[in-house]
């Protein structure tokens, strides 16, 4: 991984680009450095940087939970703090990305300015389907599931 490129290690995985971000490396514009050069360059531990990449890349592939079996309330919960959470705090970061690649490469490549509004529409209407699922669908879910559960006993 040492001899691995930047831009590449975060294109395998996105979740690297965070750790890239903490100690203020570049993997857009100069994401052809390898590993080994940027850490010698701003006296980044090697070791430690590796180690925080598969901590990143290793974090979501350690959970062992059976989804199948969570009750739906419980479902509905973790989907809300997991994934909504993650989305709503992502989506301004991704579109930060996106524009610095307008600034800085869009005269070459005009389809940046497409695929920035393209990846905006999308993002508010996520945003929305995901407060309608938050304000109607989980709380419908959560009362239902109340009912059932009264029902047993």
């Amino acid at each position: 991984m040492k001899n691995q490129t930047v831009g590449s290690t975060v294109a395998l995985d996105y979740r690297t680009a965070s750790v890239f971000q903490k100690y203020g490396i570049d993997f857009c514009c100069k994401g052809g450095q390898t590993i080994d050069e940027v850490c010698s360059k701003k006296g980044i531990d090697k070791d430690t940087l590796i180690a925080e990449i598969n901590k990143a890349v290793l974090a979501d592939n350690l959970s062992l939970n059976d989804y199948n079996s969570w009750a739906l309330d419980k479902l509905a919960t973790y989907i809300e703090e997991k994934h909504h959470s993650y989305v709503v705090a992502q989506t301004p970061v991704l579109l930060q990305f996106l524009n610095k690649l307008c600034k800085v490469h869009g005269a070459r490549h005009p389809e940046l300015f497409e695929i920035y509004a393209e990846f905006n529409f999308v993002a508010e209407e996520l945003a929305m389907h995901m407060k309608k699922e938050e304000v109607i669908l989980f709380p419908y879910i959560k009362k239902w599931q109340q009912l059932t559960e009264i029902r047993k006993n």
